[in-house]
Protein backbone atom coordinates (compact mmCIF):
# COMPACT_ATOMS: atom_id res chain seq x y z
CA UNK A 1 0.00 0.00 0.00
CA UNK A 2 1.35 3.46 -0.85
CA UNK A 3 1.00 6.22 1.91
CA UNK A 4 -2.08 7.60 0.50
CA UNK A 5 -3.79 4.66 0.55
CA UNK A 6 -2.65 3.70 4.26
CA UNK A 7 -3.66 7.54 5.54
CA UNK A 8 -7.02 7.08 3.74
CA UNK A 9 -7.89 4.10 5.70
CA UNK A 10 -6.49 5.00 8.67
CA UNK A 11 -8.77 8.32 8.06
CA UNK A 12 -11.83 5.78 8.26
CA UNK A 13 -11.45 4.79 11.48
CA UNK A 14 -9.29 1.47 10.60
CA UNK A 15 -6.21 1.02 12.84
CA UNK A 16 -2.86 -0.03 11.57
CA UNK A 17 -3.44 -3.30 12.43
CA UNK A 18 -5.67 -3.98 9.90
CA UNK A 19 -4.04 -2.79 6.85
CA UNK A 20 -1.93 -5.07 4.18
CA UNK A 21 1.28 -4.12 5.28
CA UNK A 22 4.80 -5.42 5.05
CA UNK A 23 6.46 -4.40 8.33
CA UNK A 24 9.63 -4.35 9.77
CA UNK A 25 11.45 -3.76 12.63
CA UNK A 26 14.44 -1.81 14.48
CA UNK A 27 16.36 -2.97 17.89
CA UNK A 28 19.71 -1.35 19.27
CA UNK A 29 21.43 -1.17 22.63
CA UNK A 30 24.38 0.94 23.29
CA UNK A 31 26.82 -1.13 25.25
CA UNK A 32 27.97 -4.83 24.53
CA UNK A 33 27.74 -6.22 27.98
CA UNK A 34 26.08 -9.34 28.33
CA UNK A 35 22.82 -7.92 29.98
CA UNK A 36 21.90 -5.92 27.38
CA UNK A 37 22.98 -8.53 24.29
CA UNK A 38 19.96 -10.46 26.17
CA UNK A 39 18.02 -7.69 26.35
CA UNK A 40 18.69 -7.37 22.35
CA UNK A 41 18.15 -11.12 22.12
CA UNK A 42 14.65 -10.53 23.62
CA UNK A 43 13.90 -7.53 21.72
CA UNK A 44 14.71 -9.51 18.40
CA UNK A 45 12.75 -12.30 19.71
CA UNK A 46 9.73 -9.79 20.49
CA UNK A 47 9.51 -8.32 17.23
CA UNK A 48 9.37 -11.22 15.20
CA UNK A 49 6.79 -12.85 17.35
CA UNK A 50 4.57 -9.65 17.21
CA UNK A 51 4.79 -8.50 13.73
CA UNK A 52 4.68 -12.68 12.16
CA UNK A 53 1.50 -13.21 14.90
CA UNK A 54 -0.61 -9.58 13.36
CA UNK A 55 -2.60 -11.86 10.67
CA UNK A 56 -2.67 -8.58 7.86
CA UNK A 57 1.00 -8.37 8.58
CA UNK A 58 3.94 -9.64 5.92
CA UNK A 59 7.08 -9.77 8.11
CA UNK A 60 10.31 -8.36 6.80
CA UNK A 61 13.77 -9.63 8.46
CA UNK A 62 15.06 -6.61 11.18
CA UNK A 63 17.86 -4.26 11.65
CA UNK A 64 20.10 -4.35 14.41
CA UNK A 65 22.45 -2.49 16.02
CA UNK A 66 25.13 -3.36 18.57
CA UNK A 67 26.87 -1.58 20.95
CA UNK A 68 26.82 1.58 19.60
CA UNK A 69 25.52 5.21 21.16
CA UNK A 70 21.97 6.57 19.93
CA UNK A 71 23.39 10.30 19.81
CA UNK A 72 24.32 10.00 16.25
CA UNK A 73 23.66 8.05 13.22
CA UNK A 74 27.32 7.94 11.13
CA UNK A 75 28.28 4.31 12.78
CA UNK A 76 25.28 2.39 12.58
CA UNK A 77 25.34 0.74 9.86
CA UNK A 78 22.20 -1.39 10.15
CA UNK A 79 20.21 1.34 10.93
CA UNK A 80 21.74 3.49 7.88
CA UNK A 81 20.57 0.01 5.55
CA UNK A 82 17.30 0.39 6.93
CA UNK A 83 17.14 3.75 5.30
CA UNK A 84 19.05 2.81 2.00
CA UNK A 85 16.10 -0.48 1.92
CA UNK A 86 13.17 1.94 2.46
CA UNK A 87 14.13 3.56 -0.71
CA UNK A 88 13.58 0.66 -2.54
CA UNK A 89 10.28 -0.08 -1.47
CA UNK A 90 11.24 -2.99 0.80
CA UNK A 91 8.90 -2.65 3.60
CA UNK A 92 5.43 0.05 3.90
CA UNK A 93 6.28 0.45 8.51
CA UNK A 94 8.80 0.22 10.96
CA UNK A 95 8.48 -1.22 14.61
CA UNK A 96 10.74 0.10 17.27
CA UNK A 97 10.57 0.45 20.75
CA UNK A 98 11.27 4.12 21.60
CA UNK A 99 12.35 7.45 20.53
CA UNK A 100 15.60 6.60 21.97
CA UNK A 101 16.60 3.81 20.52
CA UNK A 102 16.10 5.60 17.07
CA UNK A 103 18.07 8.42 18.04
CA UNK A 104 18.96 10.61 20.94
CA UNK A 105 19.42 13.60 18.83
CA UNK A 106 16.29 15.85 17.92
CA UNK A 107 17.64 16.63 14.46
CA UNK A 108 18.24 13.27 13.56
CA UNK A 109 14.82 11.78 14.68
CA UNK A 110 12.71 14.28 12.77
CA UNK A 111 14.92 14.33 9.39
CA UNK A 112 14.80 10.01 9.13
CA UNK A 113 11.28 10.22 10.35
CA UNK A 114 10.46 12.54 7.13
CA UNK A 115 13.25 10.73 4.86
CA UNK A 116 11.03 7.59 5.56
CA UNK A 117 7.40 9.44 5.34
CA UNK A 118 9.01 10.21 1.59
CA UNK A 119 9.70 7.60 0.76
CA UNK A 120 6.31 5.89 1.74
CA UNK A 121 7.71 4.59 4.95
CA UNK A 122 5.51 5.41 8.66
CA UNK A 123 7.61 4.23 12.29
CA UNK A 124 5.67 2.94 15.16
CA UNK A 125 7.46 4.19 18.13
CA UNK A 126 5.64 1.58 20.77
CA UNK A 127 6.47 2.83 24.64
CA UNK A 128 6.11 6.80 23.24
CA UNK A 129 2.77 5.87 21.19
CA UNK A 130 3.87 7.90 18.88
CA UNK A 131 2.61 6.43 14.97
CA UNK A 132 4.28 8.99 11.94
CA UNK A 133 1.31 8.24 9.73
CA UNK A 134 -0.56 10.24 11.79
CA UNK A 135 -1.22 13.62 11.70
CA UNK A 136 0.20 14.72 15.04
CA UNK A 137 2.97 12.53 15.09
CA UNK A 138 5.48 15.52 14.24
CA UNK A 139 4.99 17.98 16.57
CA UNK A 140 4.96 14.90 19.44
CA UNK A 141 8.17 13.30 18.03
CA UNK A 142 9.68 16.98 18.39
CA UNK A 143 8.48 17.63 22.11
CA UNK A 144 9.90 13.55 23.25
CA UNK A 145 13.19 13.86 21.00
CA UNK A 146 14.07 16.60 22.77
CA UNK A 147 13.43 15.38 26.29
CA UNK A 148 15.34 11.97 24.72
CA UNK A 149 18.11 14.72 23.86
CA UNK A 150 18.29 16.19 27.22
CA UNK A 151 18.76 12.86 28.68
CA UNK A 152 21.77 12.24 26.66
CA UNK A 153 23.13 15.92 28.15
CA UNK A 154 22.08 14.89 31.72
CA UNK A 155 24.26 11.74 31.44
CA UNK A 156 27.08 13.59 29.98
CA UNK A 157 26.91 15.88 32.97
CA UNK A 158 26.83 13.68 35.81
CA UNK A 159 30.05 11.60 34.16
CA UNK A 160 31.35 14.45 33.63
CA UNK A 161 30.82 15.14 37.47
CA UNK A 162 31.56 11.91 38.33
CA UNK A 163 35.41 12.16 36.43
CA UNK A 164 35.68 15.57 38.41
CA UNK A 165 34.96 13.89 42.19
CA UNK A 166 37.66 11.47 40.80
CA UNK A 167 39.82 13.38 39.92
CA UNK A 168 39.69 15.23 43.26
CA UNK A 169 40.06 12.27 44.95
CA UNK A 170 42.87 10.47 43.23
CA UNK A 171 41.34 8.14 41.53
CA UNK A 172 43.30 6.59 38.59
CA UNK A 173 41.13 7.00 35.95
CA UNK A 174 41.44 5.60 32.13
CA UNK A 175 43.33 2.90 30.57
CA UNK A 176 43.59 -0.13 32.96
CA UNK A 177 46.77 -0.95 31.54
CA UNK A 178 49.48 1.49 31.70
CA UNK A 179 52.99 -0.55 30.90
CA UNK A 180 54.90 -0.98 34.46
CA UNK A 181 51.23 -0.80 36.42
CA UNK A 182 48.11 -2.87 36.71
CA UNK A 183 45.17 -1.38 38.27
CA UNK A 184 43.39 -2.16 41.39
CA UNK A 185 40.24 -0.29 42.86
CA UNK A 186 41.33 3.07 41.29
CA UNK A 187 44.80 2.75 41.84
CA UNK A 188 48.21 1.85 40.32
CA UNK A 189 50.57 -1.34 41.89
CA UNK A 190 53.61 -1.94 40.42
CA UNK A 191 54.37 -4.81 38.40
CA UNK A 192 58.27 -4.90 39.44
CA UNK A 193 58.64 -7.10 35.40
CA UNK A 194 57.35 -4.06 33.49
CA UNK A 195 58.62 -1.79 36.02
CA UNK A 196 62.17 -2.54 35.01
CA UNK A 197 61.85 -2.43 31.49
CA UNK A 198 60.08 0.88 32.00
CA UNK A 199 63.00 2.12 34.07
CA UNK A 200 65.62 1.04 31.51
CA UNK A 201 64.33 3.17 29.21
CA UNK A 202 64.48 5.56 31.12
CA UNK A 203 68.10 5.00 31.93
CA UNK A 204 69.13 4.44 28.12
CA UNK A 205 67.66 8.18 27.06
CA UNK A 206 68.52 10.02 29.81
CA UNK A 207 71.77 8.48 30.65
CA UNK A 208 73.01 6.64 27.69
CA UNK A 209 72.36 8.77 25.19
CA UNK A 210 70.53 7.04 23.27
CA UNK A 211 67.37 8.19 20.68
CA UNK A 212 63.74 6.75 20.97
CA UNK A 213 64.34 4.75 17.62
CA UNK A 214 68.19 3.52 19.11
CA UNK A 215 65.59 2.67 22.21
CA UNK A 216 62.85 0.47 19.75
CA UNK A 217 65.40 -1.23 17.83
CA UNK A 218 67.11 -2.47 21.25
CA UNK A 219 63.84 -3.46 22.71
CA UNK A 220 63.16 -5.05 18.93
CA UNK A 221 66.61 -6.95 18.86
CA UNK A 222 66.30 -8.21 22.51
CA UNK A 223 62.48 -9.39 21.31
CA UNK A 224 61.00 -7.76 23.80
CA UNK A 225 56.90 -6.85 22.64
CA UNK A 226 54.26 -4.64 23.83
CA UNK A 227 51.11 -5.39 25.58
CA UNK A 228 49.40 -6.76 22.12
CA UNK A 229 52.59 -8.33 21.29
CA UNK A 230 53.84 -6.32 18.93
CA UNK A 231 57.28 -4.36 18.43
CA UNK A 232 57.77 -1.28 20.68
CA UNK A 233 56.95 1.94 18.43
CA UNK A 234 58.10 5.59 18.60
CA UNK A 235 54.87 6.72 19.80
CA UNK A 236 54.55 4.19 22.55
CA UNK A 237 58.28 4.81 23.83
CA UNK A 238 57.88 8.85 23.83
CA UNK A 239 54.82 8.09 25.71
CA UNK A 240 56.26 6.68 28.53
CA UNK A 241 59.25 9.42 28.78
CA UNK A 242 56.05 12.02 28.95
CA UNK A 243 54.01 10.45 31.73
CA UNK A 244 54.27 11.92 34.58
CA UNK A 245 52.74 8.71 36.33
CA UNK A 246 56.42 6.88 36.38
CA UNK A 247 57.65 9.65 38.76
CA UNK A 248 54.96 9.46 40.87
CA UNK A 249 52.56 12.12 40.19
CA UNK A 250 48.96 11.70 39.46
CA UNK A 251 47.75 13.24 36.35
CA UNK A 252 44.24 13.68 35.05
CA UNK A 253 42.26 16.23 32.86
CA UNK A 254 44.37 16.18 29.94
CA UNK A 255 41.34 15.82 27.29
CA UNK A 256 37.89 16.88 27.35
CA UNK A 257 34.93 16.41 25.14
CA UNK A 258 34.07 19.35 22.69
CA UNK A 259 30.33 18.34 22.80
CA UNK A 260 28.22 15.66 24.57
CA UNK A 261 26.92 14.86 20.77
CA UNK A 262 30.70 14.59 19.45
CA UNK A 263 32.75 11.80 20.04
CA UNK A 264 36.12 13.51 19.15
CA UNK A 265 38.38 15.13 22.34
CA UNK A 266 40.19 18.11 22.88
CA UNK A 267 43.80 17.35 24.10
CA UNK A 268 44.38 20.51 26.69
CA UNK A 269 47.35 22.24 27.56
CA UNK A 270 49.76 21.18 30.36
CA UNK A 271 47.89 24.34 32.29
CA UNK A 272 44.97 22.78 32.53
CA UNK A 273 46.15 19.17 33.55
CA UNK A 274 45.55 18.44 37.17
CA UNK A 275 48.51 16.94 38.69
CA UNK A 276 50.53 16.41 41.75
CA UNK A 277 52.48 14.61 44.00
CA UNK A 278 50.28 11.02 44.91
CA UNK A 279 52.58 7.90 45.83
CA UNK A 280 49.82 6.05 47.45
CA UNK A 281 47.97 5.77 44.62
CA UNK A 282 50.50 6.70 41.82
CA UNK A 283 53.91 4.36 43.07
CA UNK A 284 56.58 5.91 41.16
CA UNK A 285 59.04 3.89 39.17
CA UNK A 286 61.55 6.69 38.50
CA UNK A 287 63.16 9.14 40.48
CA UNK A 288 62.08 12.67 39.75
CA UNK A 289 65.49 14.03 38.87
CA UNK A 290 65.60 10.78 36.27
CA UNK A 291 62.41 11.63 34.71
CA UNK A 292 63.20 15.47 34.72
CA UNK A 293 66.66 14.29 33.36
CA UNK A 294 64.74 12.61 29.78
CA UNK A 295 62.28 15.30 29.47
CA UNK A 296 64.39 17.90 29.56
CA UNK A 297 66.52 16.37 26.68
CA UNK A 298 63.38 15.49 25.01
CA UNK A 299 62.36 19.05 24.95
CA UNK A 300 65.93 20.55 23.77
CA UNK A 301 65.65 17.23 20.71
CA UNK A 302 62.48 18.60 19.68
CA UNK A 303 62.70 22.03 19.50
CA UNK A 304 66.39 21.56 17.87
CA UNK A 305 64.53 18.87 15.36
CA UNK A 306 61.80 21.64 14.65
CA UNK A 307 63.62 24.08 13.70
CA UNK A 308 66.02 21.81 11.62
CA UNK A 309 63.54 19.53 10.13
CA UNK A 310 62.00 22.28 7.62
CA UNK A 311 65.62 22.41 5.93
CA UNK A 312 66.88 19.13 6.83
CA UNK A 313 63.92 16.69 6.62
CA UNK A 314 62.77 18.63 3.26
CA UNK A 315 66.55 18.08 1.91
CA UNK A 316 66.47 14.42 2.70
CA UNK A 317 63.76 14.14 0.59
CA UNK A 318 62.80 16.76 -1.44
CA UNK A 319 60.68 15.26 -3.54
CA UNK A 320 58.07 14.46 -0.92
CA UNK A 321 54.61 15.52 -1.93
CA UNK A 322 56.15 16.51 -5.49
CA UNK A 323 55.52 13.57 -7.25
CA UNK A 324 52.69 12.66 -8.98
CA UNK A 325 50.71 9.59 -10.07
CA UNK A 326 48.73 10.48 -13.20
CA UNK A 327 46.75 7.30 -13.08
CA UNK A 328 45.17 7.97 -9.30
CA UNK A 329 46.33 11.83 -8.87
CA UNK A 330 48.02 11.35 -5.84
CA UNK A 331 51.25 11.40 -4.44
CA UNK A 332 54.48 9.24 -4.62
CA UNK A 333 55.69 7.96 -1.50
CA UNK A 334 59.19 7.14 -0.72
CA UNK A 335 60.71 3.71 -0.25
CA UNK A 336 63.92 1.72 0.36
CA UNK A 337 64.62 -1.35 -2.04
CA UNK A 338 67.43 -3.45 -0.98
CA UNK A 339 70.00 -4.96 -3.41
CA UNK A 340 73.04 -6.86 -2.70
CA UNK A 341 74.85 -3.78 -4.04
CA UNK A 342 73.17 -1.72 -1.61
CA UNK A 343 70.26 0.19 -0.79
CA UNK A 344 68.29 2.78 -3.45
CA UNK A 345 65.80 5.06 -2.28
CA UNK A 346 62.54 4.90 -4.64
CA UNK A 347 59.56 6.63 -4.95
CA UNK A 348 55.94 5.00 -5.73
CA UNK A 349 52.35 5.92 -5.91
CA UNK A 350 50.31 5.87 -2.65
CA UNK A 351 47.92 3.22 -3.88
CA UNK A 352 50.86 1.18 -4.94
CA UNK A 353 52.69 1.86 -1.82
CA UNK A 354 49.18 0.37 0.07
CA UNK A 355 48.03 -2.24 -1.69
CA UNK A 356 51.27 -3.14 -4.37
CA UNK A 357 50.56 -4.26 -8.13
CA UNK A 358 46.67 -4.52 -7.26
CA UNK A 359 46.92 -0.74 -6.56
CA UNK A 360 48.22 0.70 -9.00
CA UNK A 361 50.19 -0.04 -12.31
CA UNK A 362 52.38 3.72 -12.43
CA UNK A 363 56.17 2.61 -12.56
CA UNK A 364 58.10 3.46 -9.68
CA UNK A 365 61.06 5.81 -9.97
CA UNK A 366 64.55 5.79 -8.26
CA UNK A 367 65.97 8.93 -7.20
CA UNK A 368 69.12 8.96 -8.65
CA UNK A 369 66.96 9.40 -11.96
CA UNK A 370 65.24 12.42 -10.82
CA UNK A 371 68.01 13.83 -9.82
CA UNK A 372 69.96 12.85 -12.98
CA UNK A 373 67.13 15.15 -15.02
CA UNK A 374 66.94 17.85 -12.23
CA UNK A 375 70.92 18.33 -13.08
CA UNK A 376 70.06 18.20 -16.75
CA UNK A 377 66.86 21.03 -16.13
CA UNK A 378 69.52 23.43 -14.41
CA UNK A 379 70.69 24.04 -17.61
CA UNK A 380 67.34 25.00 -19.71
CA UNK A 381 66.48 27.09 -16.40
CA UNK A 382 69.84 29.51 -16.43
CA UNK A 383 69.10 29.64 -20.22
CA UNK A 384 65.52 31.23 -19.39
CA UNK A 385 67.19 33.23 -16.45
CA UNK A 386 67.46 36.35 -17.97
CA UNK A 387 63.28 36.03 -19.38
CA UNK A 388 62.55 34.85 -15.75
CA UNK A 389 63.95 37.55 -14.12
CA UNK A 390 62.25 39.87 -16.21
CA UNK A 391 58.64 38.50 -15.69
CA UNK A 392 59.17 38.40 -11.85
CA UNK A 393 60.07 41.59 -11.54
CA UNK A 394 57.69 43.13 -13.73
CA UNK A 395 54.86 41.24 -11.72
CA UNK A 396 56.61 42.13 -8.20
CA UNK A 397 56.43 45.81 -9.33
CA UNK A 398 52.69 46.33 -9.99
CA UNK A 399 51.24 44.16 -7.14
CA UNK A 400 50.10 47.02 -4.81
CA UNK A 401 49.69 49.52 -7.43
CA UNK A 402 46.89 48.02 -9.32
CA UNK A 403 45.57 45.59 -6.93
CA UNK A 404 41.49 45.92 -6.70
CA UNK A 405 41.87 43.48 -3.49
CA UNK A 406 39.82 45.64 -1.16
CA UNK A 407 37.48 46.68 -4.15
CA UNK A 408 36.94 42.79 -4.58
CA UNK A 409 36.48 42.27 -1.02
CA UNK A 410 33.92 44.98 -0.62
CA UNK A 411 31.85 43.50 -3.34
CA UNK A 412 31.73 39.78 -1.69
CA UNK A 413 30.80 41.54 1.27
CA UNK A 414 28.12 42.84 -0.51
CA UNK A 415 27.34 39.90 -2.35
CA UNK A 416 26.80 37.91 1.18
CA UNK A 417 24.46 40.48 2.62
CA UNK A 418 22.43 40.32 -0.21
CA UNK A 419 22.16 36.21 0.07
CA UNK A 420 21.10 37.34 3.84
CA UNK A 421 18.41 40.03 2.54
CA UNK A 422 17.10 36.72 0.31
CA UNK A 423 17.49 34.48 3.24
CA UNK A 424 14.54 36.78 5.45
CA UNK A 425 12.80 36.88 2.67
CA UNK A 426 12.58 32.94 1.68
CA UNK A 427 11.74 32.81 5.79
CA UNK A 428 8.74 34.99 5.39
CA UNK A 429 7.30 32.97 2.75
CA UNK A 430 7.68 30.36 4.11
CA UNK A 431 5.89 31.17 7.52
CA UNK A 432 3.34 32.47 5.01
CA UNK A 433 2.83 28.95 3.53
CA UNK A 434 3.80 30.05 0.18
CA UNK A 435 6.30 27.74 0.48
CA UNK A 436 6.90 24.18 1.07
CA UNK A 437 9.34 22.88 3.67
CA UNK A 438 11.02 21.04 0.94
CA UNK A 439 11.35 24.19 -0.96
CA UNK A 440 12.87 25.91 1.79
CA UNK A 441 14.91 23.72 2.92
CA UNK A 442 16.47 23.11 -0.53
CA UNK A 443 16.69 27.31 -1.50
CA UNK A 444 18.00 27.67 2.04
CA UNK A 445 20.22 25.11 1.95
CA UNK A 446 21.81 26.82 -1.45
CA UNK A 447 22.16 29.86 -0.04
CA UNK A 448 24.19 28.72 3.21
CA UNK A 449 26.58 27.17 0.43
CA UNK A 450 26.71 30.56 -1.57
CA UNK A 451 27.99 32.24 1.67
CA UNK A 452 29.93 29.76 2.58
CA UNK A 453 32.10 30.03 -0.47
CA UNK A 454 32.27 33.86 -0.87
CA UNK A 455 33.85 33.91 2.93
CA UNK A 456 36.34 31.56 2.00
CA UNK A 457 36.94 33.88 -0.78
CA UNK A 458 37.12 37.03 1.33
CA UNK A 459 39.28 34.84 3.32
CA UNK A 460 41.54 34.02 0.60
CA UNK A 461 41.99 37.61 -0.66
CA UNK A 462 42.81 38.77 2.82
CA UNK A 463 45.32 36.43 2.85
CA UNK A 464 46.39 38.10 -1.04
CA UNK A 465 46.26 41.49 0.17
CA UNK A 466 48.88 40.29 3.33
CA UNK A 467 51.03 39.39 1.23
CA UNK A 468 51.17 41.97 -1.51
CA UNK A 469 51.48 44.35 1.44
CA UNK A 470 54.77 42.34 2.47
CA UNK A 471 56.52 43.34 -0.79
CA UNK A 472 57.38 47.04 -0.44
CA UNK A 473 60.86 47.20 -2.59
CA UNK A 474 62.06 48.94 -5.44
CA UNK A 475 62.39 47.66 -8.75
CA UNK A 476 66.09 47.45 -8.23
CA UNK A 477 66.51 45.76 -5.40
CA UNK A 478 63.68 42.77 -6.64
CA UNK A 479 66.12 42.49 -9.80
CA UNK A 480 68.45 41.71 -7.16
CA UNK A 481 67.16 39.76 -4.83
CA UNK A 482 65.64 37.52 -7.94
CA UNK A 483 69.02 37.09 -9.50
CA UNK A 484 70.19 36.15 -6.54
CA UNK A 485 67.89 33.34 -6.00
CA UNK A 486 68.94 32.29 -9.18
CA UNK A 487 72.80 32.45 -8.92
CA UNK A 488 72.70 28.60 -8.76
CA UNK A 489 76.73 29.70 -7.49
CA UNK A 490 76.77 26.63 -5.46
CA UNK A 491 75.06 24.54 -8.23
CA UNK A 492 71.49 22.52 -8.10
CA UNK A 493 71.38 21.75 -4.37
CA UNK A 494 68.69 20.35 -2.89
CA UNK A 495 67.36 23.86 -1.17
CA UNK A 496 66.64 25.21 -5.15
CA UNK A 497 64.67 22.28 -6.07
CA UNK A 498 62.69 22.47 -3.17
CA UNK A 499 62.25 26.20 -3.81
CA UNK A 500 61.99 26.04 -7.65
CA UNK A 501 60.14 22.45 -8.55
CA UNK A 502 56.15 22.40 -8.54
CA UNK A 503 56.04 18.76 -9.79
CA UNK A 504 56.59 15.83 -11.75
CA UNK A 505 53.67 14.04 -13.22
CA UNK A 506 54.66 10.31 -14.05
CA UNK A 507 53.63 8.50 -16.81
CA UNK A 508 53.70 5.41 -17.62
CA UNK A 509 54.37 3.72 -21.71
CA UNK A 510 53.89 0.54 -23.53
CA UNK A 511 57.55 0.17 -22.89
CA UNK A 512 58.23 -0.90 -19.14
CA UNK A 513 61.88 0.54 -19.51
CA UNK A 514 60.86 3.53 -20.81
CA UNK A 515 58.92 6.10 -18.32
CA UNK A 516 57.92 10.13 -19.84
CA UNK A 517 57.52 12.93 -17.01
CA UNK A 518 56.77 16.12 -16.95
CA UNK A 519 58.20 18.48 -15.07
CA UNK A 520 56.98 21.74 -13.50
CA UNK A 521 59.35 24.41 -12.56
CA UNK A 522 57.61 27.33 -10.28
CA UNK A 523 59.58 29.84 -12.48
CA UNK A 524 58.81 28.55 -16.49
CA UNK A 525 55.46 29.07 -18.06
CA UNK A 526 55.59 25.94 -20.07
CA UNK A 527 56.21 21.91 -18.13
CA UNK A 528 59.68 19.62 -19.55
CA UNK A 529 59.18 16.50 -20.61
CA UNK A 530 61.62 13.80 -20.20
CA UNK A 531 61.97 10.54 -21.16
CA UNK A 532 63.69 7.86 -18.84
CA UNK A 533 64.91 4.56 -20.51
CA UNK A 534 66.15 1.71 -18.47
CA UNK A 535 68.45 -0.62 -20.36
CA UNK A 536 70.87 -3.81 -18.94
CA UNK A 537 73.48 -2.02 -16.08
CA UNK A 538 72.57 1.49 -17.11
CA UNK A 539 69.75 4.16 -17.19
CA UNK A 540 69.92 7.14 -19.67
CA UNK A 541 67.42 10.38 -18.93
CA UNK A 542 67.08 12.73 -22.23
CA UNK A 543 64.94 15.81 -22.96
CA UNK A 544 62.30 15.36 -24.52
CA UNK A 545 60.51 18.54 -26.53
CA UNK A 546 57.28 18.77 -28.05
CA UNK A 547 57.56 18.06 -31.69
Amino acid sequence: MDLYDIRKHLNTGKSIYDLPLRVTFYARVSTGTDEQAHSLKNQITYYSDFIGKTPNWTYIEGYVDEGLSGTSTIKRESFLRMIDDSKLGKFDFIITKEISRFSRNTLDSIKFTQDLLNYGVGVLFQSDNINTLMPDAELRLTIMSSIAQDEVRKISERVKFGFKRAIEKGVVLGNSKIWGYTKKDGRLVIDEDEAALVKQIFLMYATQNMGIRTICSWLNEQGIKNGKGNDFSFSTIKGILINPKYMGYYCGNKTSKYDYKRDDRKYLDESEWVMYKDEENVPPIVSEELWQKANDILKSRSKKQSAEDKTSYSNKYVYSGKIICTEHKVPYYRATYRYKSGDKEVWQCKEYAAKGKAGCTSPTIYTTELDMIMKDAYNVVVTERANIIHDLVKIYSTIGSSSSIKDDIAKTRVAINEIIQKKDKLLDLSIKGKLTDDEFEQRNNQFNDDVDKLKIKIEELQDEDRKNRDISVTVEALRQMIASELDFADGFDNSIVDALLDRIEVYKTPDKKVIDLKIYFKVLNEELRYKVTRGKGNTSVCYAPYT
